[in-house]
This record gives C-alpha cells, sequence and structure tokens, in this order.
C-alpha cells in the first residue's frame, strides 16, 4: 500500500509531504484546487511520460518520490526479474530535470520507465469513469472469476505446461521441416555417401600412393644407380669395402702406440660398420626393385578415385574428404531415423496434452462452479446500488485450441433494465452504470484476492442520496482488507473514511500553490458541512455533518 507521498516543484505544488495509512482514505476539495495534479504525479513516479510542463519552476528540477509497503504482496520474484533490490518499504522516485530530461530510481538504483511501468499494476490501480472499458476486456473477465474460482495454482500449472507443449510442438515443427529438407536432398546425399563408402579412404593414403608411384615411375634410373653404388662399395679392387678394410687394418696397427692413432682406428671401425650395414640395404633395395606395369596402372586408377573425390567435392586433401563423408553419413541417418525421432517426438506431445487437458478440466470446473455465485453477488450490489433489474448472462464454451489461462471461451453479456436484452457492456452500458459494475467487482475482488491500492477518481459522478450511501459503505468495506483512496464530491462518502484530506489552492509570493493536509475530527465536520452548504455553512449542515460522521 501507498505509505507515503512527497511532490517538489510539480504543477501547482511546491513542495507536498503526505502520509497515508490503510483504510478508506477521502480526498476532498474544491473544483480546480488540484485533486487531478495528485493523480498526475502518481502517475508520473508510476512510469507516464513527463516534459517540461510538469515544472513549476522550470529553473528546478521536479522530485516526485512515493513509498509503498509490499510485504505480503508476494513480488520477491518480479523483483527479481527486474534486477531490482526487493525491500519491504519501496520508494520510487521520479526526477524531471529542466533540460527535459527525466530519472528514475527503485529504492535507488536507477532504473528505465518499464521498470515502473511493470511495478504499477502491483502497486497502484487508478479508476475513473474513463478506465471502466476493461471491464469489456475478456482477459479482466476471465481474472474476475478465477479469483473466485481460487484458480491462481491451477493456472500457474497450466501456464508451465503450456510452455512446455509449445516448446515441443515447435521442436517438432522444426523436425518435420529440416526432415522435409532433408528428404529432397536423401537420394542425392545417399548417393555421394555410397562413393565414400566404396572408396574406403584411408587417411595419409595419398601421399603414400604418390611416392609409391614416383618410385616405379623412375624405376630403370634408380635400378641403375643401386647397382652402381653397390659396384663402388663391394668392388674387390676398388671397392669401398676393401678400401675401408685396408685403412682399417694400417690404423690398428698403430692404434698402441698413441691415443690419437687409436681414436682414428676407433673412427674408421664405425664408419666400417656404417658402411655394411648401407650395403646391405642396398643390397635388399636392389633386389626389391622391380618394374611390374600393372601396379603402375592400379596406383594411378586409385590416385584419380582419390583426385575425382577431391575435385568433385572442392577439397585437397583425403582428411577433408574424410569430413565430408561423415557430414554424409550423419545427414543420411537422419533422414533414415526422422520417423523414429518424430514419433517419440509426437509421444511426449500427447503425454503433456492429456495433463494440460486435466489441468484445463480442473479449471474450467471452477470456474463454472464459481459463475453462478458472481452473477448473484454482482446483481445484488448492483441492486443495492440502484440497479435492481442489472442482470448478467456469462456463459463458458469449451474450446479446441490451448488458450493462455485454459481452454474456455467466455461470454460476458448484461441487460441493465427489466426484460431488455443482453448485449456487450461496452455497447449496453452508461458510463454512470459501468462505474457501479467496476466498483462491486473490485469490491468481490478485494475479498477473494490481494489487491494493490485502489484510487477511485470521482466514480460517484452522477450520483446522489441513497445510492452514495450504498457506494460509501462499499468502499468501506473494501478498505477492512487493503488501501482504498477515493477522491470524491459527496459528503456521504467523504464521512465514511478512515483518514480525510483536503486538496485547497493557496497563494505564494503571488502565484497560485496547490496543497494537500490531512484533516482532524473537527475540520471535517467542516469540511462536510460545506460540501453540503456550501460556503456559508449553516448549523442544519454542521449537525449534518456531525450525523453522517457519528
Amino acid at each position: 500500500m501507498l505509505t507515503h507521498l512527497s511532490i517538489h516543484n510539480y504543477a501547482l505544488i511546491n513542495q507536498l509531504s503526505i502520509d497515508f495509512t490503510k483504510g478508506l482514505s477521502i480526498i476532498t476539495g474544491e473544483t480546480g484546487a488540484g485533486k487531478s495534479i495528485l493523480l498526475g504525479a502518481l502517475g508520473l513516479v508510476m512510469g507516464n511520460r513527463a516534459d517540461l510542463s510538469s515544472l513549476k519552476n522550470t529553473d528546478k528540477k521536479c522530485i516526485i518520490e512515493a513509498q509503498f509497503a509490499v510485504d505480503g504482496y508476494a513480488l520477491q520474484s518480479l523483483f527479481e526479474k527486474l534486477d531490482i533490490d526487493y525491500e519491504a518499504e519501496t520508494i520510487i522516485r521520479r526526477e524531471i530535470l529542466p533540460s527535459g530530461k527525466s530519472r528514475a530510481f527503485v529504492n535507488d538504483t536507477p532504473v528505465n520507465l518499464s521498470v515502473l511501468t511493470a511495478l504499477k499494476s502491483k502497486l497502484i490501480d487508478i479508476h475513473s469513469q474513463h478506465q471502466t472499458m476493461q471491464l469489456s476486456d475478456v482477459a479482466f473477465q476471465f481474472s474476475v472469476i478465477d479469483a473466485l474460482a481460487k484458480n491462481k495454482a491451477k493456472i500457474d500449472s497450466y501456464k508451465r505446461g503450456l510452455k512446455k507443449y509449445n516448446s515441443l510442438v515447435r521442436e517438432l515443427k522444426i523436425l518435420q521441416e529440416e526432415t522435409e529438407k532433408s528428404n529432397e536432398q536423401y537420394e542425392y546425399n545417399l548417393h555421394l555417401f555410397n562413393e565414400f563408402e566404396e572408396a574406403k579412404l584411408e587417411d595419409g593414403e595419398q601421399e603414400k600412393l604418390e611416392e609409391k608411384l614416383d618410385k616405379l615411375n623412375n624405376i630403370e634410373d634408380i635400378k641403375l644407380n643401386l647397382s652402381e653404388a653397390l659396384q663402388i662399395s663391394i668392388n674387390d679392387e676398388i671397392g669401398l669395402q676393401n678400401l675401408l678394410h685396408s685403412l682399417e687394418n694400417n690404423l690398428q696397427k698403430i692404434s698402441s702406440y698413441a691415443k690419437n692413432y687409436e681414436e682414428l682406428s676407433n673412427r674408421i671401425s664405425s664408419i666400417k660398420i656404417e658402411l655394411d650395414d648401407i650395403v646391405s640395404e642396398l643390397e635388399n633395395a636392389n633386389e626389391e626393385v622391380d618394374f611390374n606395369p600393372n601396379e603402375i596402372e592400379e596406383l594411378n586408377d586409385r590416385l584419380q578415385l582419390i583426385y575425382n573425390l577431391q575435385k568433385k567435392h572442392s577439397v585437397d586433401s583425403i582428411k577433408e574428404l574424410l569430413v565430408i563423408h561423415e557430414s554424409l553419413s550423419e545427414k543420411v541417418a537422419q533422414v533414415e531415423g526422422a520417423g523414429d525421432l518424430i514419433e517419440v517426438k509426437n509421444a511426449e506431445i500427447k503425454q503433456v496434452a492429456i495433463k494440460l487437458d486435466e489441468v484445463a478440466a480442473m479449471i474450467t470446473k471452477s470456474r463454472n462452479k464459481a459463475i453462478p455465485k458472481l452473477q448473484k453477488e454482482l446483481e445484488y450490489l448492483l441492486s443495492e446500488l440502484g440497479m435492481p433489474n442489472a442482470r448478467f448472462s456469462i456463459e463458458l464454451n469449451p474450446s479446441e485450441n490451448y488458450l493462455t489461462n485454459g481452454k474456455d471461451n467466455l461470454l460476458f453479456l448484461f441487460s441493465a433494465n427489466k426484460g431488455g436484452n443482453f448485449g456487450e457492456l461496452k455497447k449496453v452500458a452508461s458510463g454512470g452504470e459501468l462505474s457501479r459494475i467496476m466498483l462491486s467487482i473490485k469490491k468481490i475482488l478485494s475479498e477473494n484476492i490481494q489487491l494493490p491500492t485502489i484510487i477511485f477518481d470521482e466514480i460517484d459522478t452522477g450520483v446522489s442520496g441513497e445510492v452514495s450511501n450504498k457506494i460509501a459503505k462499499i468502499m468501506q468495506d473494501m478498505g477492512m482488507n487493503m488501501q482504498v483512496i477515493t477522491i470524491t464530491h459527496l459528503p456521504q462518502i467523504a464521512s465514511k473514511g478512515t483518514q480525510h484530506y483536503k486538496v485547497y489552492k493557496g497563494e505564494e509570493e503571488g502565484v497560485t500553490t496547490s496543497n494537500l493536509k490531512q484533516l482532524s475530527n473537527e475540520e471535517r465536520i467542516v469540511e462536510i458541512a460545506e460540501m453540503l452548504s456550501g460556503k456559508e455553512i449553516s448549523e442544519s449542515a454542521l449537525t449534518h455533518a456531525k450525523e453522517l460522521l457519528n
């Protein structure tokens, strides 16, 4: 509820600071005294857009600050979602600078206007004759019925299930679209995949084949050079082996005479061992060299297959071809297994739909049970408010589709006159009738759910006498469960408030200003007497005012 409001340099207000309490608070004042300014200030602090016309003194900034007791409203999750600190006593501040720019803060955290707008519906509910059109809004009508039906937990459960259902349906649609698209390319992809399967490519294979083919293409040159190398190494007269053997014998004979001779002998021995090993490998290599034209043809064919695949897929290596092979394998498998995946997804959707239908059925049952009670209470309250022939026809019809709050279509019709035809509220009800219907609905809601602070802006316009007493009684009853603030010009309503505030005009340094003050008991008597008889207050008006205040 709203606990404190301070306004600085706004419209006709220089400085104002006022406390509010629970129950029914009354605001009265002469026409033009500034009652609408208070609503404008509250609108600004709750996110309405502002301009320089909001500033009383355009050289100074305008500051509006409202404090709310939010404990018990279960707003912690909303504050967390909005990324602002939660405080049981939450302070919202709006500043409009002389430059025209504005700033907003929630518990000293800078926020944008969207945050204030999100908080607004949870903290303040302002009603005037111009704002009763929401009665014709189906979402609002459902909210009234569901409040009486105690459907909040069921609808929360339904919404969670609907979110999951919609997510699964989207996944199925994507899967079907991808499958359809994949099916169009399936035959071609399968052909490409089979080409790879038949090719049986191996990583590194191309380099080995190219090396082997190069060797076979130069077999004669290789054979000639290997033979000559062997002759140079093993010739009986001038072969390297014989020459090294003689050199080794010479050095071994003198190795014992000096350290350096021994080292040279050992080095020659090592060279001889290495040469013997090289000769052995040359002999093996020479024996292995064999010209085979069939093998050359096979190698050429294999390499040509690899080159063709590389050209076809615009790559340069077998490694890249293997990646494409794997991708084709997945695409082919996806199509071949898509039927199973779609079947599994459909089964999931069916299971969620069964549970969703069960919750929707419980919601419908609760609504059908609450509707007669709502009709009866509304018709009783409207009868008390001077509409004895008011009738409602509220019909709940099943929907084939999953709607945001269940599977029901709602038809909310009204007739104000005896024997009259039912019609849509906005078409058949007058502004005054809509105000009384809204008041009745809010009265019923206040007994069933926790409502934000309600401000009634002269919704009693056009009523008098006994009806005004009934309106006052309803507001007084609502004040037992919540904070109600009403701006009124009727003394019957003004007398029912727990506290009474007066908006009045004054003058400071030759400039008109608006002010607000809380009235004492004696001041209330005078204010209500003035509302009864005008500026010239009679004794009978004072007596009547005291009787109203009782």
